[in-house]
């Protein structure tokens, strides 16, 4: 049963984090999606496994044909390997980082890519290193730089309503608070071992803190686990930015010859 919390509704704008959707063996994950008046837009929203219940909840809550945006913070398949059938089933666009873009094609198989034609590539929208403004319901989502963290081309978003950072796998736990993080000690240890592993160096970690730190967030929320809302947003900047992580754990050990 899928689990729909709402992070954020004021006048007529709301956040909302989608749980639960991952069955069987897959690694749970979180979809999120913004909505503003009568447009919405819907970040990192999964693979199969989850698209067939999030399209369901996420219809009863808008209009698919006002889906405006899916937002990528990179290429893995439980970010964006849906990306076929939502580009067949509504008219949104495609945001992902530019290194990225020609390859998402690939996830399409030939019957979808003859429905869809031309507008396959011209629907995906790839972002340069820098960022972007993206205009949405009279506002704005702000497409921010996450590269290395863990993927070569990546990007977190900001919506300066809410104030809400969504941060894909920065801040991602496994088996720690599903909900609101309370004891961030004690949700540590289910982040440590992804971190170590998957964020390619301290210095790419404490650039992108000090880039979070000036928009002062309200929350970050990652693809996976628990969120940080509250003082936990400044303990978990500080956590990252002094995690030692990727390259800087490696050495001689890691390249030997196996036998």
């Amino acid at each position: 049963m899928s689990q729909i919390d709402i992070l954020y509704s004021r006048d007529d704008h709301e956040v909302l984090r989608f749980a639960d959707l991952v069955s069987g063996e897959g690694v749970q994950a979180n979809q999120f999606c913004i909505r503003h008046g009568e447009r919405a837009a819907l970040i990192d929203p999964g693979g199969d496994l989850t698209f067939t219940p999030l399209n369901i909840a996420l219809s009863r809550l808008i209009k698919l044909e006002n889906l405006e945006y899916i937002l990528a913070s990179h290429q893995d398949p439980d970010i964006i390997a849906s990306l076929p059938r939502w580009l067949m089933h509504t008219p949104c666009k495609v945001v992902v980082s530019r290194l990225w873009s020609r390859f998402l094609p690939h996830l399409a198989s030939t019957y979808e890519i003859a429905r869809m034609g031309e507008q396959l590539q011209t629907r995906i929208q790839g972002v340069g290193d820098q960022g972007a403004v993206l205009p949405f319901g009279g506002d704005s989502l702000w497409v921010l730089p996450a590269h290395f963290l863990h993927s070569v081309g990546n990007f977190s978003f900001y919506d300066p309503v809410s104030r809400i950072l969504f941060s894909g796998d920065v801040g991602a736990s496994l088996g720690g608070e599903e909900g609101s993080v309370q004891d961030f000690n004690a949700h540590v240890d289910s982040m440590l071992g992804f971190h170590r592993r998957y964020m390619a160096s301290n210095r790419a970690c404490r650039l992108w803190a000090g880039m979070v730190r000036k928009l002062d967030p309200a929350m970050i929320v990652p693809q996976h686990g628990g969120y940080f809302g509250g003082e936990q947003v400044g303990r978990f900047l500080d956590w990252f930015s002094g995690l030692e992580c990727g390259v800087d754990l490696l050495s001689e050990v890691d390249f030997r010859i196996p036998s």
